[in-house]
């Protein structure tokens, strides 16, 4: 790309992708189990002022190698007609038959979609990079918190987060290089095993104890659903103000859903994603379905992931609150989503995968961006706090909520000896994170991903 006339907005002069690694818990999910490590791809930009702006997406050579290409694109350019580098970055990257790649997330659910795991990526993750860099360097130049650049601006001071609990394999039955502990309370207890309900109604005291959470989610599709709502009850026999969801990732059938669900409105403040496909039925027919059963409000991540699904969505009535990731939606598109969630009565969240300190701050202004109501938002940064951070001084949770920024920008430096240090590690571990299949594999010897079966508690 040619350098443009100066107008008034600096100039991007370098652009650096950072492939990066953390320490992970072994988180149990319906694709298994988390592995000791996972991956991210950070971006840097530098601007003719000497300013650097970040963006962070989830990892993967696809993404990595995507916007290596995506360099002579974007260096040259101004930051004020971010919107024009970003339209180029997309049309450039975009698949040549206009479809969007799926983000293959695990090598459990590649082989069952039979594709190849490190050539996936979703367009949006790419154009998500670039644009929380452009627009936290734009910040920065005009003094003003990302978040006043998106939608109507900023339109709260708080973001509230919930406590996003997992059920915990046992890493003493592998021998990968999980961590024990690295401290007290909480950061000792995300990384012992938690199977049963009063356990994970133990892991939830212990991030109220830490953070304050008075919203709750447990990811499900591990143990029978019956089971998992078991723990649902813990939680609330332990909280009873507290708003708790579960999320099996449509592991359950329509009937075992309602069944599931049924009658315990006064459990549920919502369910995520509680089925999926079934009978030549798409997933939107069968939430809408499970809706008109249980009277419960529905999110989903997986139902209404783009514009064209979330209308098929709104017109079924299938779902409540669009968990809007901007990593996957874009930070603007995911306003756009709030916007329209809030003229159309609909509640707005978002979905998160584990992640640094940087995309948190993405997060963050987003939900500070987002009109209307919304519903505390997903984090995975509470497994990785205390050890993993790519910035000076990450956010922080305090009474369940992320104080937005009113620093310019995203509202953080980068820390480089940070940033090496995880790119080293990505170095020497990238061929083994984030592979559910293969963790869970020292649980169950011979395990396969399932869709429609919890990923531990299976019968014989």
């Amino acid at each position: 790309m040619n350098v443009v006339a100066n107008t008034g907005t600096p100039v991007v002069v370098a652009m650096r992708v950072v492939p990066v690694a953390g320490c992970d818990s072994m988180l149990l999910n319906l694709c298994g189990a988390h592995a000791p490590y996972f991956t991210r791809n950070l971006v840097l930009l530098e601007d003719n002022a000497g300013r650097v702006g970040m963006g962070e997406v989830p990892g993967g050579a696809g993404i990595l190698r995507a916007l290596e290409q995506a360099i002579p694109l974007v260096v040259g350019s101004e930051i004020g007609r971010y919107n024009r580098t970003l339209n180029t970055v997309r049309n450039a990257v975009a698949p040549r038959d206009g479809t969007h790649r799926h983000q293959v997330t695990s090598a459990a659910e590649a082989e069952v979609l039979k594709q190849p795991h490190e050539i996936n990526l979703r367009l949006e993750n790419v154009v998500t990079a670039v644009e929380a860099a452009l627009l936290d360097l734009l910040g920065q130049h005009l003094g003003v918190p990302l978040c006043e650049l998106l939608g109507n601006g900023r339109q709260r001071d708080r973001v509230p987060m919930l406590a996003y609990l997992f059920y915990i394999g046992d890493r003493e039955r592998t021998d990968l290089p999980y961590l024990a502990s690295i401290g007290e309370g909480w950061h000792h207890r995300r990384h012992q095993a938690a199977l049963t309900p009063r356990a994970i109604a133990d892991l939830a005291a212990a991030t109220v104890e830490q953070y304050g959470f008075r919203d709750f989610k447990l990811k499900g599709g591990v143990m029978p659903g019956a089971e998992e709502m078991e723990a649902v009850a813990a939680i609330k026999a332990r909280f009873p103000q507290a708003r708790v969801t579960l999320d099996p990732n449509g592991a359950w059938s329509l009937s075992e859903a309602i069944a599931v669900c049924q009658g315990n409105g006064h459990l549920l403040a919502y369910a995520e994603d509680p089925c999926g496909p079934e009978h030549g039925y798409s997933g939107r027919e069968i939430m809408a379905e499970f809706k008109r059963a249980t009277g419960i409000r529905t999110a989903t991540n997986m139902v209404a992931t783009d514009w064209r699904q979330m209308a098929h969505s709104h017109l079924l009535g299938a779902v409540d609150i669009p968990l809007a990731d901007p990593h996957f939606w874009t930070m603007q598109g995911s306003v756009r989503l709030a916007q329209l969630c809030a003229e159309w009565g609909m509640t707005w969240g978002s979905h998160s995968n584990n992640h640094f300190d940087v995309s948190l701050a993405m997060f963050t202004h987003v939900a500070a961006a987002a009109p209307g109501e919304i519903t505390a938002i997903d984090t995975h940064w509470i497994w990785q706090e205390g050890r993993e951070r790519l910035t000076r001084e990450p956010l922080t949770i305090v009474g369940g909520e992320v104080a937005v920024p009113q620093a310019p920008g995203l509202g953080m430096a980068p820390d480089f000896a940070r940033i090496d240090a995880a790119h080293a590690l990505y170095k020497k571990v990238a061929g083994t994170a984030r592979d559910d299949a293969m963790a869970m594999r020292h649980l169950v010897p011979g395990w396969t991903y399932h869709p429609k079966q919890p990923s531990l508690g299976r019968k014989p």
